[in-house]
């Protein structure tokens, strides 16, 4: 028997600001005395998440149950797509790959199973739970997909859901996505729309008021609040459209400067979140030569598709230009995919992500990859060597390679029951499978007060915990949204619609 009140959030298109606005209701709901969950049937993305079982979901998922105080699991988010650029993605089900899909098959053949996929997940989670946020995708108002869509209308039908409607005004034109969008509905769906909200307002809402007294008048569906753009939020970014936001230009006004390659199917970027809140960092994202520079770090941060990825970084002039920086002394880093790049060569027998079987790497240190059909995902522990210290670090390890080492090396992390990971004696190249590295406040200030003593610089003790900003942005987020939008209306119109459905 359900027993939780689900409401589900849908935007006029993607990067509306649906998942900061599920993190933000996910921790006001919680505070006020409600045990809630995030709820994503169906989610698109390279940036995932990794559950205390060692499962795969979306980083939002992962990060919304965060801002609630519970631990994610897999019916939060029970499919993951994961584009492998080869006009395919990898279909992950309940945290394990299922297999590789091309777009018609996945609405032709997965359908069904995906449908009871999604509604078994939402009902456990709802015998579990006395709230739920859903969160949609892209647009309720794809016309091509509405027939065998997964996200978004079809199953506020399964939660039977109200549905909130955000649409982002900084991209302009709000209104019209807004009542375009509400136009393009099926009548059926347009009577689960219980109120809007305009997302990342900029400046006075006293002069948006004119455009919100007449929507309501147009449409007669409410404006439930005008939240304004929130800077500096130390919570990660899901979607790689953010990342056209970064800087790729230096900035002179920083102490140290961080070049992170962003080749074409880059996951996991938020590897490099912690630099952004660090005071003398510069953090820039490049995928050109012209752009790269002479960075004092260079990372080569994950990959979907690694091979392919390596082959970007051949045809760009870029993998030349990272050997003239290694003879420049620049401190390398490769995490993951980045990791494989830095070795010898890299192996696709089965064609599992790309169609070529082989490409030759950067020969930095001495590793070769081959891409294998089991995926390993695990939560992981240990002692990161660096240099003459050795610092606890911990992480989380996802990825489809094997890889060995061609010779003898040095292992960069001592785990509880194997080596991993490589670093060269001068430090200025290393590279690990485990994500999360730079979030252990430790190895990331020794880090940095290697990079600001290299330049004659003074170091930088006791820098800020990147843990505890983060906390500290839920709660901002949670207090700005609340105080701009009518919560207590929310509660009220949510909780009305699912007696009354219920009813029916």
């Amino acid at each position: 028997m359900r027993k939780a009140v689900p409401l589900m959030i849908q935007g006029t298109h993607s990067d509306a600001g649906k998942s900061s606005i599920v993190t933000a209701l996910c921790r006001i709901f919680v505070q006020d005395g409600f045990k809630t969950a995030p709820f994503k049937s169906q989610n698109m993305s390279l940036n995932s998440y990794i559950t205390i079982y060692g499962e795969e979901i979306g980083r939002a998922q992962g990060v919304q149950a965060e801002a609630a105080g519970i631990i994610a699991t897999t019916d939060m988010n029970p499919i993951l797509i994961k584009p492998t650029g080869n006009y395919q993605s990898q279909i992950v089900v309940h945290g394990k790959p299922y297999r590789n899909m091309e777009a018609g098959d996945y609405r032709q053949d997965f359908f069904q199973q995906g449908l009871k996929i999604i509604t078994d997940s939402y009902d456990r989670l709802a015998a579990s739970y006395e709230r739920i946020v859903i969160e949609g995708a892209g647009s309720p108002a794809e016309i091509n997909l509405n027939d065998r869509e997964l996200v978004n209308m079809r199953v506020a039908n399964i939660a039977n859901a109200p549905v909130i409607l955000v649409g982002d005004i900084e991209k302009g034109g709000v209104f019209a996505s807004l009542v375009g969008t509400l136009q393009l509905l099926e009548p059926e769906d347009r009577k689960r729309v219980i109120g809007v909200i305009i997302n990342k307002f900029r400046g006075d809402v006293s002069l948006l008021e004119p455009g919100l007294n007449w929507f309501e008048e147009y449409t007669g569906i409410p404006i439930l609040g005008v939240v304004p753009y929130i800077d500096n939020l130390t919570i990660e970014a899901e979607d790689s459209v953010v990342l056209n936001q970064y800087s790729t230009k230096l900035d002179f006004s920083k102490d140290l400067d961080i070049a992170v390659i962003r080749h074409p199917l880059i996951s996991n970027f938020t590897d490099i979140d912690p630099f952004f809140e660090e005071s003398d960092c510069h953090v820039r994202f490049v995928n050109s030569v012209n752009d790269l520079g002479e960075p004092d770090l260079l990372i080569l941060p994950g990959s979907k598709n690694t091979i392919e990825d390596m082959m970007f970084l051949h045809k760009s002039g870029l993998a030349n230009r990272i050997m003239d920086l290694v003879e420049k002394d620049t401190v390398i880093v490769g995490i993951c995919g980045g990791y494989q790049m830095l070795g010898n060569s890299i192996e696709d027998d089965y064609q599992i992500e790309s169609l070529h079987t082989k490409v030759d790497g950067l020969g930095l240190i001495p590793l070769k990859t081959k891409m294998t059909q089991t995926k390993t995902t695990v939560h992981s522990k240990g002692i990161a060597r660096f240099g003459e210290e050795n610092i606890p670090v911990s992480g989380y390890e996802i990825h489809m390679g094997e890889s060995y080492f061609e010779k003898e090396c040095s292992h960069f992390i001592q785990l509880p029951n194997r080596n991993e990971g490589v670093i060269t004696r001068d430090k200025h190249i290393f590279g690990t499978y485990l994500h999360g590295i730079f979030h252990n406040d430790l190895f990331r200030e020794t880090l940095l007060n290697e990079l600001r003593i290299k330049k004659g610089l003074e170091p930088i003790r006791n820098r800020a915990s990147f843990a505890q900003k983060r906390e500290a942005s839920f709660d901002l987020l949670a207090q700005v949204v609340r105080e701009n939008i009518q919560i207590d209306r929310i509660h009220k119109l949510m909780t009305n619609f699912f007696a009354s459905r219920e009813k029916s």
